[in-house]
Protein backbone atom coordinates (compact mmCIF):
# COMPACT_ATOMS: atom_id res chain seq x y z
CA UNK A 1 0.00 0.00 0.00
CA UNK A 2 1.31 3.69 -1.01
CA UNK A 3 2.40 5.16 2.35
CA UNK A 4 3.81 8.73 0.80
CA UNK A 5 2.88 11.64 2.78
CA UNK A 6 1.85 13.08 -0.60
CA UNK A 7 -0.73 10.61 -0.49
CA UNK A 8 -1.65 11.19 2.94
CA UNK A 9 -1.80 14.86 2.01
CA UNK A 10 -4.12 13.79 -0.76
CA UNK A 11 -6.48 11.72 0.87
CA UNK A 12 -6.90 14.24 3.15
CA UNK A 13 -8.14 16.55 0.54
CA UNK A 14 -10.75 14.03 -0.34
CA UNK A 15 -11.46 13.88 3.22
CA UNK A 16 -12.18 17.49 3.93
CA UNK A 17 -15.47 17.80 1.97
CA UNK A 18 -16.91 14.70 4.78
CA UNK A 19 -15.54 16.81 7.73
CA UNK A 20 -18.12 19.89 8.06
CA UNK A 21 -21.45 18.98 10.22
CA UNK A 22 -24.75 19.10 9.29
CA UNK A 23 -26.45 20.75 11.99
CA UNK A 24 -30.31 19.59 11.07
CA UNK A 25 -28.53 16.10 10.85
CA UNK A 26 -27.22 16.38 13.94
CA UNK A 27 -30.18 17.53 15.91
CA UNK A 28 -31.83 15.09 14.10
CA UNK A 29 -29.69 12.43 15.35
CA UNK A 30 -30.21 13.88 19.07
CA UNK A 31 -33.89 12.90 18.54
CA UNK A 32 -34.12 10.05 17.09
CA UNK A 33 -31.92 8.45 19.92
CA UNK A 34 -32.16 10.17 22.87
CA UNK A 35 -36.33 10.45 22.66
CA UNK A 36 -36.26 6.45 21.43
CA UNK A 37 -33.91 5.46 24.65
CA UNK A 38 -36.06 6.99 27.39
CA UNK A 39 -38.94 5.75 25.90
CA UNK A 40 -37.78 2.39 26.31
CA UNK A 41 -36.40 2.97 29.47
CA UNK A 42 -40.23 4.04 30.77
CA UNK A 43 -41.93 1.49 28.91
CA UNK A 44 -39.23 -1.23 30.39
CA UNK A 45 -39.94 0.04 34.18
CA UNK A 46 -44.16 0.07 33.05
CA UNK A 47 -43.50 -4.17 32.46
CA UNK A 48 -41.52 -4.78 35.72
CA UNK A 49 -45.34 -4.48 36.99
CA UNK A 50 -45.93 -7.70 34.56
CA UNK A 51 -42.74 -9.44 35.17
CA UNK A 52 -39.55 -8.65 35.24
CA UNK A 53 -38.78 -11.43 32.18
CA UNK A 54 -40.76 -8.84 29.53
CA UNK A 55 -38.46 -6.43 30.35
CA UNK A 56 -35.32 -8.15 28.91
CA UNK A 57 -35.67 -7.34 24.88
CA UNK A 58 -36.47 -3.73 25.96
CA UNK A 59 -32.79 -3.38 28.11
CA UNK A 60 -31.10 -5.06 25.03
CA UNK A 61 -32.56 -2.59 23.01
CA UNK A 62 -32.25 0.23 25.21
CA UNK A 63 -28.34 -0.95 25.75
CA UNK A 64 -28.21 -0.72 21.84
CA UNK A 65 -29.43 3.01 22.04
CA UNK A 66 -26.70 3.41 24.74
CA UNK A 67 -24.28 2.70 22.33
CA UNK A 68 -25.37 5.44 19.89
CA UNK A 69 -26.02 7.84 22.60
CA UNK A 70 -21.91 7.44 23.28
CA UNK A 71 -21.71 8.01 19.57
CA UNK A 72 -23.27 11.21 19.93
CA UNK A 73 -21.09 11.70 22.50
CA UNK A 74 -17.88 10.51 20.96
CA UNK A 75 -18.41 12.80 18.11
CA UNK A 76 -19.22 15.70 19.98
CA UNK A 77 -15.56 15.03 21.46
CA UNK A 78 -13.77 14.59 18.01
CA UNK A 79 -15.59 18.37 17.33
CA UNK A 80 -17.17 16.71 14.40
CA UNK A 81 -21.19 16.83 15.58
CA UNK A 82 -21.64 20.70 15.66
CA UNK A 83 -19.68 23.53 14.44
CA UNK A 84 -19.91 25.25 17.85
CA UNK A 85 -17.15 24.04 20.39
CA UNK A 86 -19.97 24.77 23.59
CA UNK A 87 -22.69 23.13 21.92
CA UNK A 88 -20.09 19.75 21.46
CA UNK A 89 -19.19 20.16 25.01
CA UNK A 90 -22.86 20.30 26.08
CA UNK A 91 -23.65 17.34 24.24
CA UNK A 92 -20.86 15.01 25.15
CA UNK A 93 -21.35 16.41 29.14
CA UNK A 94 -25.20 15.36 28.94
CA UNK A 95 -24.14 11.71 27.16
CA UNK A 96 -21.54 11.00 30.08
CA UNK A 97 -23.74 11.43 32.63
CA UNK A 98 -26.15 8.39 30.49
CA UNK A 99 -23.06 6.56 29.24
CA UNK A 100 -20.64 7.05 32.42
CA UNK A 101 -17.68 7.98 30.22
CA UNK A 102 -16.58 11.16 32.19
CA UNK A 103 -16.32 13.61 28.69
CA UNK A 104 -13.17 15.34 28.70
CA UNK A 105 -10.97 13.02 30.49
CA UNK A 106 -11.71 10.42 27.87
CA UNK A 107 -11.80 13.15 25.02
CA UNK A 108 -8.13 13.50 25.79
CA UNK A 109 -7.38 9.75 26.14
CA UNK A 110 -9.20 9.25 23.26
CA UNK A 111 -7.21 11.99 21.17
CA UNK A 112 -3.75 10.67 22.29
CA UNK A 113 -5.15 6.54 20.73
CA UNK A 114 -5.85 8.67 17.46
CA UNK A 115 -2.30 9.66 17.36
CA UNK A 116 -0.84 6.47 18.86
CA UNK A 117 -2.77 3.86 17.56
CA UNK A 118 -0.42 0.93 15.69
CA UNK A 119 2.32 2.55 17.36
CA UNK A 120 4.42 0.04 19.43
CA UNK A 121 6.68 2.20 21.80
CA UNK A 122 3.39 4.29 22.62
CA UNK A 123 1.27 1.97 24.10
CA UNK A 124 -1.45 1.93 27.13
CA UNK A 125 -3.29 5.63 26.67
CA UNK A 126 -6.85 4.76 25.62
CA UNK A 127 -6.25 1.48 23.62
CA UNK A 128 -6.37 -2.17 24.66
CA UNK A 129 -2.74 -3.05 25.82
CA UNK A 130 -1.32 -5.46 23.80
CA UNK A 131 2.00 -7.16 24.78
CA UNK A 132 4.76 -8.48 22.06
CA UNK A 133 5.51 -11.67 22.25
CA UNK A 134 9.11 -10.80 23.21
CA UNK A 135 7.88 -8.66 26.33
CA UNK A 136 5.59 -11.80 27.11
CA UNK A 137 8.28 -14.17 26.87
CA UNK A 138 11.00 -11.86 29.79
CA UNK A 139 7.62 -11.18 31.72
CA UNK A 140 7.32 -12.67 35.10
CA UNK A 141 4.69 -15.57 35.48
CA UNK A 142 2.44 -13.13 37.57
CA UNK A 143 2.87 -10.34 34.81
CA UNK A 144 1.78 -13.09 32.54
CA UNK A 145 -1.33 -14.62 34.75
CA UNK A 146 -1.83 -10.89 34.90
CA UNK A 147 -1.82 -10.58 31.12
CA UNK A 148 -3.65 -13.27 30.62
CA UNK A 149 -6.79 -12.13 32.45
CA UNK A 150 -7.14 -9.55 31.66
CA UNK A 151 -6.95 -10.79 27.60
CA UNK A 152 -9.66 -13.47 28.32
CA UNK A 153 -12.77 -12.47 26.37
CA UNK A 154 -15.25 -14.09 29.45
CA UNK A 155 -13.28 -11.30 31.68
CA UNK A 156 -13.25 -8.38 28.99
CA UNK A 157 -16.85 -9.23 27.98
CA UNK A 158 -18.84 -10.03 31.77
CA UNK A 159 -17.05 -8.14 33.98
CA UNK A 160 -15.18 -5.49 31.67
CA UNK A 161 -18.65 -3.70 31.60
CA UNK A 162 -18.43 -3.06 35.79
CA UNK A 163 -14.78 -2.97 35.93
CA UNK A 164 -14.83 -0.58 33.53
CA UNK A 165 -17.44 1.34 33.01
CA UNK A 166 -19.05 1.33 36.32
CA UNK A 167 -15.99 0.83 38.44
CA UNK A 168 -13.23 2.14 36.71
CA UNK A 169 -14.40 5.56 34.69
CA UNK A 170 -15.60 6.54 38.50
CA UNK A 171 -12.52 6.77 40.11
CA UNK A 172 -9.41 9.58 38.55
CA UNK A 173 -6.28 7.46 37.72
CA UNK A 174 -3.15 8.07 35.56
CA UNK A 175 -3.38 11.09 33.90
CA UNK A 176 -7.05 11.60 34.75
CA UNK A 177 -5.12 11.99 38.77
CA UNK A 178 -2.25 14.49 37.38
CA UNK A 179 -4.06 16.92 35.27
CA UNK A 180 -6.94 19.04 37.00
CA UNK A 181 -9.12 19.63 33.97
CA UNK A 182 -9.27 16.18 33.76
CA UNK A 183 -9.93 15.34 37.28
CA UNK A 184 -13.11 17.39 37.32
CA UNK A 185 -14.13 16.08 34.18
CA UNK A 186 -14.20 12.61 36.40
CA UNK A 187 -16.11 14.36 39.28
CA UNK A 188 -18.44 16.42 37.97
CA UNK A 189 -19.28 12.87 35.33
CA UNK A 190 -19.42 11.29 39.24
CA UNK A 191 -21.74 14.31 40.68
CA UNK A 192 -24.20 14.07 37.07
CA UNK A 193 -24.54 10.12 37.65
CA UNK A 194 -25.40 10.53 41.07
CA UNK A 195 -27.96 13.05 40.71
CA UNK A 196 -29.39 10.74 37.67
CA UNK A 197 -29.98 7.86 39.75
CA UNK A 198 -31.42 9.65 42.63
CA UNK A 199 -33.79 10.82 39.73
CA UNK A 200 -34.62 7.23 38.65
CA UNK A 201 -35.44 6.08 42.22
CA UNK A 202 -37.03 9.04 43.36
CA UNK A 203 -39.39 8.69 39.87
CA UNK A 204 -39.52 4.86 39.47
CA UNK A 205 -38.04 3.18 42.57
CA UNK A 206 -35.62 0.83 43.58
CA UNK A 207 -36.61 -2.00 41.32
CA UNK A 208 -36.21 -0.06 37.98
CA UNK A 209 -32.93 0.77 39.60
CA UNK A 210 -31.68 -2.76 39.53
CA UNK A 211 -34.12 -4.37 36.60
CA UNK A 212 -33.89 -1.75 33.83
CA UNK A 213 -30.99 1.11 34.92
CA UNK A 214 -28.37 -1.59 35.31
CA UNK A 215 -29.41 -4.37 32.59
CA UNK A 216 -29.34 -1.40 30.01
CA UNK A 217 -25.99 -0.18 31.07
CA UNK A 218 -24.29 -3.81 30.95
CA UNK A 219 -25.53 -4.45 27.89
CA UNK A 220 -24.04 -1.35 26.35
CA UNK A 221 -20.52 -1.15 28.10
CA UNK A 222 -20.26 -5.02 26.75
CA UNK A 223 -21.16 -4.05 23.24
CA UNK A 224 -18.82 -0.83 23.19
CA UNK A 225 -15.90 -3.19 24.37
CA UNK A 226 -16.95 -5.40 21.85
CA UNK A 227 -17.00 -3.39 19.09
CA UNK A 228 -13.76 -1.22 20.17
CA UNK A 229 -11.75 -4.37 20.77
CA UNK A 230 -12.28 -6.09 17.83
CA UNK A 231 -12.21 -3.14 15.42
CA UNK A 232 -8.21 -2.96 16.44
CA UNK A 233 -7.53 -6.68 17.25
CA UNK A 234 -7.26 -9.11 14.07
CA UNK A 235 -4.54 -11.31 13.15
CA UNK A 236 -3.30 -9.16 10.47
CA UNK A 237 -3.02 -5.74 12.34
CA UNK A 238 -1.13 -3.12 12.02
CA UNK A 239 1.82 -2.44 14.83
CA UNK A 240 5.03 -0.81 14.35
CA UNK A 241 7.99 1.16 15.77
CA UNK A 242 9.02 4.90 15.70
CA UNK A 243 9.84 6.10 13.35
CA UNK A 244 8.73 3.44 11.01
CA UNK A 245 5.40 3.88 12.01
CA UNK A 246 2.74 5.55 9.86
CA UNK A 247 -0.19 7.14 10.30
CA UNK A 248 -2.12 6.48 7.07
CA UNK A 249 -1.06 2.56 7.61
CA UNK A 250 -2.05 2.79 10.99
CA UNK A 251 -5.65 3.82 9.82
CA UNK A 252 -5.98 1.57 6.86
CA UNK A 253 -4.27 -1.49 8.15
CA UNK A 254 -4.48 -1.34 12.36
CA UNK A 255 -8.29 -0.56 11.95
CA UNK A 256 -10.90 -2.45 10.26
CA UNK A 257 -14.62 -1.84 8.41
CA UNK A 258 -17.22 -3.93 10.38
CA UNK A 259 -19.77 -4.64 7.57
CA UNK A 260 -23.03 -4.55 10.29
CA UNK A 261 -26.56 -5.24 9.41
CA UNK A 262 -28.29 -2.31 8.06
CA UNK A 263 -29.65 -2.21 11.63
CA UNK A 264 -27.00 -2.65 13.84
CA UNK A 265 -25.16 -0.27 11.84
CA UNK A 266 -27.63 2.55 12.59
CA UNK A 267 -27.84 1.90 16.62
CA UNK A 268 -23.91 1.74 16.27
CA UNK A 269 -23.58 5.19 14.56
CA UNK A 270 -21.77 3.76 11.66
CA UNK A 271 -18.75 2.85 13.96
CA UNK A 272 -17.90 -0.07 12.26
CA UNK A 273 -16.75 2.28 9.38
CA UNK A 274 -13.50 2.68 11.70
CA UNK A 275 -10.78 2.99 9.16
CA UNK A 276 -12.67 6.15 7.70
CA UNK A 277 -12.51 7.47 11.19
CA UNK A 278 -9.45 7.06 11.83
CA UNK A 279 -8.15 8.71 8.71
CA UNK A 280 -10.28 11.74 9.34
CA UNK A 281 -11.89 11.84 13.10
CA UNK A 282 -13.68 15.14 12.49
CA UNK A 283 -16.18 13.52 9.74
CA UNK A 284 -19.51 12.94 11.80
CA UNK A 285 -20.70 9.86 11.64
CA UNK A 286 -23.65 10.45 9.62
CA UNK A 287 -21.20 11.29 6.63
CA UNK A 288 -18.80 8.42 7.27
CA UNK A 289 -20.65 5.82 4.96
CA UNK A 290 -20.86 8.29 1.94
CA UNK A 291 -16.96 8.72 2.51
CA UNK A 292 -16.49 5.19 2.00
CA UNK A 293 -18.82 4.53 -1.17
CA UNK A 294 -17.19 7.60 -2.67
CA UNK A 295 -13.60 6.87 -2.22
CA UNK A 296 -12.41 3.91 -3.82
CA UNK A 297 -9.69 3.92 -1.94
CA UNK A 298 -11.12 3.48 1.56
CA UNK A 299 -12.47 0.41 0.57
CA UNK A 300 -9.34 -1.44 0.95
CA UNK A 301 -9.67 -1.54 4.70
CA UNK A 302 -9.98 -5.19 6.31
CA UNK A 303 -13.59 -6.13 6.56
CA UNK A 304 -15.23 -8.21 8.88
CA UNK A 305 -18.91 -9.06 8.63
CA UNK A 306 -20.52 -9.39 12.54
CA UNK A 307 -20.00 -13.61 12.41
CA UNK A 308 -16.04 -12.69 11.44
CA UNK A 309 -16.37 -10.04 14.21
CA UNK A 310 -17.37 -12.85 16.72
CA UNK A 311 -14.68 -14.93 15.84
CA UNK A 312 -12.06 -12.41 16.32
CA UNK A 313 -13.53 -11.41 20.03
CA UNK A 314 -12.58 -15.24 21.27
CA UNK A 315 -9.89 -16.24 18.85
CA UNK A 316 -6.57 -16.64 20.55
CA UNK A 317 -4.71 -13.07 19.24
CA UNK A 318 -3.36 -11.47 22.01
CA UNK A 319 0.56 -11.23 21.61
CA UNK A 320 2.23 -9.16 18.54
CA UNK A 321 5.17 -11.26 16.47
CA UNK A 322 7.57 -8.40 15.71
CA UNK A 323 9.29 -10.49 13.55
CA UNK A 324 6.07 -12.27 11.44
CA UNK A 325 4.21 -8.65 11.61
CA UNK A 326 1.04 -10.67 13.14
CA UNK A 327 -1.07 -11.24 16.20
CA UNK A 328 -0.17 -14.69 17.32
CA UNK A 329 -1.86 -16.14 20.69
CA UNK A 330 -0.56 -17.83 23.73
CA UNK A 331 -0.40 -21.15 22.68
CA UNK A 332 2.08 -20.25 19.54
CA UNK A 333 4.60 -19.00 22.33
CA UNK A 334 4.05 -22.05 24.51
CA UNK A 335 7.16 -23.91 23.06
CA UNK A 336 9.00 -21.04 23.04
CA UNK A 337 8.59 -20.55 26.92
CA UNK A 338 9.17 -24.13 27.64
CA UNK A 339 12.29 -24.02 25.62
CA UNK A 340 13.50 -20.94 27.94
CA UNK A 341 12.65 -22.74 31.01
CA UNK A 342 14.48 -25.52 29.53
CA UNK A 343 17.41 -23.41 28.95
CA UNK A 344 17.41 -21.30 32.02
CA UNK A 345 17.49 -24.89 34.29
CA UNK A 346 20.80 -26.11 32.02
CA UNK A 347 22.18 -22.76 32.91
CA UNK A 348 21.53 -22.85 36.46
CA UNK A 349 22.93 -26.64 36.53
CA UNK A 350 26.04 -26.14 34.99
CA UNK A 351 26.90 -23.11 36.60
CA UNK A 352 26.16 -25.44 40.13
CA UNK A 353 28.49 -27.89 38.62
CA UNK A 354 31.15 -25.17 37.75
CA UNK A 355 31.44 -24.01 41.67
CA UNK A 356 31.70 -27.62 42.68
Amino acid sequence: MQSSSNHLKQLGIQLKPYTRPITWRSLLQIFTTFVPFFLIFTLSHRLLSVHWAWTVPLNILGGLFLVRIFILQHDAGHGSFFHRRWANTLLGFVSSILTLVPYAAWQFTHALHHSTSGNLDKRGVGDVYTMTVQEYIEASRWQRLRYRVFRNPFAMYLLGPFVVFMLGYRIPMGLSRQKPTLFRSVMYTNLGVALYLTAIVALFGWKTLWLVYLPIQYVASAVGLFLFYIQHQFEDTYWERDPRWEFLRAGMEGASYLRLPRVLQWLTGNIGFHHVHHLAPRIPNYLLEKAYREIPFLQNAPTFSLKDAIKVAFADLHLYDEERGHLVGFRDVASRLRQQNVTQTRLKAATETSRE
